[in-house]
């Protein structure tokens, strides 16, 4: 009895062969990332609403909460942009550990800058920011007060600590080093850009990470400033049929006359 022979599927074998060569993972992290910055700068947008106050966060909130499918969506594309753009660069640093037998006696980096020397070290900075960020102002599981549809309340208490506010800050700048260099590698590695005579000068990269790492650096630093005033529970949601619509607050004086 011979045995059955195996299904030859073309496609899985080229997505196979692609993942398997360095090209091809270098294509996915820049693809990868591409998502990435899209994402922190609606993120960032989002974020800045703080200034405009709680009836701005809150309204943020319920728009979210009404497209819960959508949403559904956009958090599986982020984290599998995140799974594989960390398993690249992964594999990718221990592809070039591994092409040298032996470390070099000394390094002398010619064309390089702070950023893409950083640039793992900023990753798993960023990782551990993230699961920590999802905790606190997603899930809230480490959150010291938080509330339910309303984000102004859960940033404003929950980066009114000094030492989470410096996490922050110190993980928007490992975001502005990782845009500085992902940017410019990654329309390098798609081909958009042209190969640049003078290779430090990334003029939008540049523009675009400090203005994404300095929207978000506001928030907690506007919170330390006291520039967020404090404000009541929001008022209460109420879904009705697919909608959902703003109960106010119970008054100090209807809850009393409940209470008796």
């Amino acid at each position: 009895m011979t045995a059955p022979a195996l299904s030859y599927n073309p496609l899985m074998y080229a997505l196979k062969h692609f993942w398997q060569s360095t090209i091809g993972k270098k294509i996915v992290m820049a693809v990868t990332g591409i998502v990435g910055i899209l994402f922190v700068i609606g993120h960032m947008s989002g974020n800045l609403l703080m200034f405009k106050g709680q009836d701005a966060m809150h309204h943020y909130a319920l728009l979210l909460r009404t497209s819960m499918p959508l949403l559904y969506v956009v958090r599986a594309v982020l984290l599998i942009s995140v799974v594989l753009h960390a398993i690249s660069a992964y594999q990718l640093t221990m592809l070039s550990r591994a092409a040298r037998s032996q470390d070099y006696v000394q390094r002398r980096p010619q064309v390089t800058t702070f950023a893409a020397r950083t640039i793992r070290w900023g990753g798993v900075l960023l990782l551990v920011f993230i699961v920590f960020h999802l905790l606190q102002l997603t899930l809230g599981v480490v959150h010291p007060d938080y509330r339910e549809l309303d984000p102004y309340h859960n940033v404003l208490s929950g980066l009114s600590n000094p030492l989470i506010a410096a996490f922050y800050v110190l993980a928007m700048l490992a975001l502005a080093l990782h845009l500085y260099h992902g940017t410019w590698a990654a329309v390098r590695t798609l081909g958009i850009a042209r190969p640049a005579t003078l290779p430090l000068k990334r003029t939008l990269a540049l523009v675009l990470a400090v203005i994404v790492a300095a929207g978000f650096m506001l928030i907690p630093l506007a919170t330390l400033g006291g520039l967020f005033p404090d404000a009541p529970p929001v008022a209460e949601p109420t879904v009705t049929g697919t909608t959902m619509t703003a109960q106010p607050a119970p008054t100090a004086s209807l809850r009393s006359r409940e209470m008796h």
